[in-house]
């Protein structure tokens, strides 16, 4: 998986590149190897390091362009979240200011003085006598909702949520039914899961937005932004469910049934380009959510709304027509739930990316492409 981060401060044009923080408990990481070395060129999107945490792993992207000038964290070394790992600056910055900035950093990270990196700020709100579960990152002018696929939580977000930050206000919720968020899904409709999306908005007295959705998410938004079209600043759409006909009825019925973490593996690797990135922690922590009360109850309703037999159930291809806000889309061209051929519903109408090395969950292995798109709404 592939990883944006922003460099989190500068001191006479030393860029000073940190451990991020991906996900709510993420503490620390470490740099299990270094893709660049001391005197390499990069730019924007370059990747750095492979960086590994409990959960999940991921590589670290630049997010401007310089000499990679020193390396400071050492492989395998334990990280905190906020210590800076790299030095990255102008060919023409003098050594001895380089080596100052970098004894200093390396002090810092024997000491164990590294300041601690504030997380997103949580919370719930409640819709329709529902308990929705948000994590909000960012001060920006410009409001982001991220809203995340069927048997996902606003998590799956991790690699996105951070950069977009730097940009703007960014929301992640769980939808009814999944994550933090009451489990409680009622009819399980397409209606109902937009009424949470709109009803969440209001509660924050969000007026203006940009609407990012994955999967089932994909579908959520296009009906939100249907039905409030005035509220909508743009809509991002990762491989989105209710567009095309194309769908791995197989894989959905696959994960709402798995009842070990055995059974489940299988079909979470049908998510990834990569199969290797189906973690044990990642099917544990999958199996963890699906033995929660209720889960079992909604995850079978909203079966129901997502599958027509073994085609889909969803179609809101015509509710694009209501949206006035540009709309682009974010495909991997490896994705096995919905393929990426049921992008060619939306030529014509939407920006579209095709992501090589991606598979369904695109945000996690590609998120610079996600970004990118989102960034690029952001700026008009």
């Amino acid at each position: 998986m592939e990883e944006v981060t922003k460099a989190v401060s500068t001191e006479d044009t030393i860029t000073k590149v940190t451990m991020p923080k991906w996900g709510l408990s993420m503490t620390s990481g470490k740099v299990t190897g270094w893709i660049v070395a001391e005197g390499d060129e990069v730019t924007d999107g370059d990747e750095l390091a492979d960086i590994d945490t409990d959960k999940i792993t991921g590589a670290l992207e630049a997010t401007g362009s310089g000499v990679v000038r020193r390396l400071i964290a050492e492989v395998n070394e334990d990280i905190p979240v906020g210590a800076t790992i790299a030095l990255i600056a102008p060919a023409d910055v003098p050594d001895e200011l380089i080596d100052q900035v970098a004894r200093a950093a390396r002090e810092e990270l024997d000491s164990g003085a590294v300041a601690e990196v504030a997380g997103p700020i949580t919370g719930t709100v409640t819709v329709d006598g529902r308990s929705i579960s948000y994590a909000t990152l960012g001060e920006g002018e410009e409001t982001v909702l991220l809203v995340h696929g069927y048997g996902g939580d606003k998590n799956s977000w991790l690699f996105v949520q951070e950069p977009l930050s730097a940009e703007a206000t960014v929301h992640a919720i769980d939808l009814p039914g999944h994550g933090e968020s009451t489990k409680d899904v009622g009819d399980g409709s397409l209606d109902t899961l937009a009424g949470a999306v709109l009803g969440f908005l209001e509660q924050r007295g969000v007026t203006r937005v940009h609407l990012v959705g994955h999967s089932l998410g994909g579908a959520v938004v296009t009906a939100a932004a249907a039905r409030e079209p005035g509220k909508v600043a743009s809509l991002t759409l990762v491989a989105p469910a209710g567009y095309g006909t194309a769908i791995d009825a197989g894989y959905l019925r696959g994960f709402a049934g798995a009842s070990s973490r055995r059974e489940l593996k299988p079909h979470l690797t049908k998510l990834f380009a990569d199969p290797s990135q189906v973690t044990r922690q990642l099917a544990d922590d999958l199996m963890k959510y699906k033995r929660l009360d209720g889960v079992p109850q909604a995850l079978d309703t909203l079966l129901g709304t997502l599958l027509d037999g073994d085609r889909p159930g969803i179609d809101v291809d015509g509710l694009l027509d209501r949206i006035g806000a540009p709309v682009r889309v974010v495909w991997g061209r490896a994705d096995q739930v919905l393929p990426v051929d049921n992008a060619g519903t939306l030529t014509g109408r939407a920006q579209i990316t095709y992501v090589d090395d991606a598979g369904h969950m695109v945000h996690m292995e590609q998120p610079s492409a996600v970004v990118g798109a989102v960034t690029k709404a952001l700026k008009g």
